[in-house]
Order: C-alpha cells, then structure tokens, then sequence
C-alpha cells in the first residue's frame, strides 16, 4: 500500500491553501489501496483538528511516505531522498530563484511532477489556479486603484474596497462589488473618472477570473477599435479585452497569423502602447515568455508620464501573470498580499513601495490565489482527486521509457529518478548557470 504525504506550505506566511481536502481524502482511501498523513500547519485554512476529525494522521514525519503533495515549491533542505513530489515548480522557464531546489531534486533521486505541466494533447491544462489569481488580482488590482484616487483627492466608491484576503470568500467579494455598482449607478463617476476603462489582456482562465468580478459593476464591453470613442458615461464603466491580434503586429505588413504569431513571434513587434493613454487600469493576464515581444515597455510608460505625471489617466497595473521584467516591463519585483504594491518611477526606473509617486502603481502579488484560500482549495482538490488514483497505480521505480501514465501526466513529469526528462534536458542550461 502507498502512503501519501500532503506537505505543509513553507514558501509564504500567506499562503493557506491545501492542495486537497479531508472529505476527498476519505473517498479516496476508500476506493484505493492508499493511505495518507498531513504534515501539521498553522496556517492551513483546513485546520489540523479537522483532518484528525475525519480520522487522517496528522504527522510532522513523512519520511515513510511514498509520494509528496503540495502547491508551492519545497525548501530545498526540506527534500527527502527518492521521493515522488508533486507541486508547482516554477522551474520550466528555467527561474533562476528554483534552480538550487532542482539540483537538490536530482542530487536526491527524486521525482518531480509538476501541475503546470499536466495537460491534454492540445495544451489545455488540467488543473491550476489560474481563475482564482484572476479574482484575487481584480480585487486586489481595484483596492490599489481606490487608495491612489483616495491619494489624489479624488472621491471615489472604489475606496471601499479591501483587499481580497480580508473577504470570507468569493461570495462576500462578490456581494460587496454589487454594492459598489448601485453606488456607481446611482451616484456616478466623477469628471476625473470618466470614461473609466479597464483593459484585459488574455482571454484565458486568469482573464475569465478578472471579468467575473468586473461584471459585477455596470460594465459595457467595448472592442480594441471602440476605447478612443468611448463615451463619457457617469454611470457605467468600460471592458477591453486584448487578443494576441489586438497587441502585436508583423514588422513587414503583413497580415497577422495567429499560428504565426506562436511559432515565430520574433515576426512581430508590440503595438499596445496605443491603448495605454485611453486605460485607467491595465489588467495583465496573458501568458507571456521571453520569446514574445512586451506588452508595455519600460518606454512606453516614460513616454507615456513624461511631464504630465499627475494628469494621465492610467493609475494602475494589475500584473496578475507576475512575470519579473516580462510581459510588463516595470514589473520589477513580486509582492505579497500585506505589501502587494508599489509605484513604477518613469524616469528613475525604482520601485517605490505604496501608493504615490510619479507613475503607475503596480499590484504584483505572485499568491494571489491563497487570498482566497478555501474557494481555491476546494476547486483545486475537486481536480486533484481525479489524478491522484493515477499515482498510486505508477510504479516510479521503473525506467522513464516504461512509466505507465497517461500521457497528461507522463508528460508534466519534469525529473525522473534524479534525471532530467527527455522533454526538460533544455534544463540542463539553466542548472549550470
């Protein structure tokens, strides 16, 4: 019988997920030849008594464990030799904050599966917390937007917002943010507002998270081609939502290919700054890597703030995707939920932590999800409970060549008995840095 180990989350004192939950356990022990323990947590939305409750062990000790599940990446010194980890690695891109925890998997014996990697043959991913980030950040995103009008003088309903991990959940989030649309719609806007528009980019699950919550407010859904002539509305607010074809252009006219844009994005260059002086909150949800061009560079701001800092109309960028320097340049460092923003300085290039200065306030929160603890927890256990059968049949002591998955799964098998996969040797670049 395998035993399996649900890991106490060590990366962050926010981070209060569970990746499973004890009803879920039971139902698999009594369908499966496995057993489980719960390493002990302070924090863990699920507390220790209600696992014990439901008659799990709750053991500091997993070392007897077989396979070890978590959320977020483990401390390397917390590695036991020759184990099956489960978690969300962040490694794929080759981070150079992970590659210490990965040698560490490899000199170990260990195998690594990671979430972000589980997915079907076209690429849709089977389980994430993408949907719930997108809900955390617009939250978090418009509570940043509050506090930067309430800075500037600027009344607003906006600043009643909190922050999302001061909420009970999605249902209270929700409630309070139809609150604010009777307020919007009754009362308005002020002139300085107006037209109030936020723009998407994405239309994935992150995207999906954001435009459930903004929903909630008197919104009109406008196209790219619309945002110069929207009109100047007290009572409603506008939505943009950014496809790839909306934000890039071929450098030699010619007309864009979506399929294209994938394969050989160095075809293409970034044309979103000409939304930028039309947006009064940027929502980054898309996913970008280093192949694809910025969609907001560290110039596009400058030039966009130049000397008129206190009159342009975008106040905040909500960089849900958090990608350090990415997808949004002035991106410059992640935050977490008890300091989650600061202000881009256009012309020094510094973070300024807080509200005020010169440019955008940036809401880069890298945990947004775990804001929102047991909404996530639940949906993410819902998922994980229909892979996990899958583990304990595996013998992970065969060759790779040999492992019996699905292919999902087999192919989000990033280290095999302290071996690269051949589908992640391009690690191999990265380690040696």
């Amino acid at each position: 019988m395998k035993c399996i180990g649900i890991l106490r989350e060590t990366k962050s004192k926010w981070e209060r997920r569970t990746p499973i939950l004890p009803d879920d356990i039971v139902d698999l022990i009594n369908g499966l030849p496995v057993s489980f323990c719960i390493q002990p947590s302070r924090t863990r939305i699920i507390t220790d008594n209600i696992f014990k409750e439901s008659g799990l062990k709750v053991d500091n000790n997993l070392q007897h464990c077989d396979i070890l599940i978590g959320i977020k990446e483990v401390k390397s010194e917390e590695i036991i030799n020759n184990k099956v980890y489960i978690f969300f690695s962040h490694t794929i891109k080759g981070q150079s904050y992970n590659m210490k925890m990965l040698k560490t998997i490899l000199e170990k014996g260990c195998t690594l599966i990671d979430y972000e990697r589980i997915a079907d043959a076209e690429g849709k991913r089977f389980i994430f917390f993408g949907y719930h980030a997108g809900i955390a950040g617009a939250i978090d995103t418009l509570w940043a937007y509050g506090r930067r009008l309430e800075s500037e003088n600027i009344p607003s309903p906006f600043q009643e917002i909190n922050r999302a991990y001061t909420y009970t959940g999605i249902k209270e989030i929700e409630g309070h943010i139809q609150e604010l649309a009777s307020q919007i719609k009754s009362k308005g806007l002020t002139v300085s507002q107006r037209p109030l528009i936020f723009g998407i980019t994405g239309y994935g699950n992150v995207a999906q998270g954001v435009q459930r919550i903004l929903g909630h407010l008197p919104m009109k859904w406008i196209r790219p081609d619309q945002i110069r002539i929207a009109d100047d509305d007290a009572h409603s607010v506008y939505g943009v939502v950014f496809k790839e074809q909306d934000m890039v252009e071929t450098v030699n006219d010619q007309p864009f290919n979506l399929k294209e844009y994938y394969e050989k994005p160095e075809k293409y260059r970034s044309v979103f700054n000409r939304y930028l002086p039309y947006l009064s909150i940027l929502f980054n949800a898309s996913y970008w890597d280093p192949r694809y061009p910025k969609h907001v560079t560290r110039t596009d701001i400058r030039k966009l703030f130049g000397n008129k800092k206190g009159d342009v109309k975008l106040k905040v960028i909500g960089d849900i995707s958090c990608d350090i320097e990415g997808g949004v340049e002035c991106t410059l460092k992640v935050t977490d939920p008890g300091n989650p923003v600061y202000v881009y300085h256009p012309d020094t290039g510094n973070a300024i932590d807080g509200i005020d200065g010169p440019g955008p306030v940036i809401m880069a929160v890298d945990i947004l999800p775990a804001e929102i603890p047991l909404d996530s927890s639940v949906y993410f256990s819902s998922k994980l409970k229909e892979i996990i059968p899958y583990l304990v049949q595996a013998n992970f002591n065969v060759p790779f060549q040999s492992l019996m998955l699905p292919p999902m799964i087999k192919n989000a098998v990033i280290v095999h008995q302290g071996k690269l996969a051949p589908d992640y040797h391009y690690l191999e670049k990265y380690l040696c840095e």
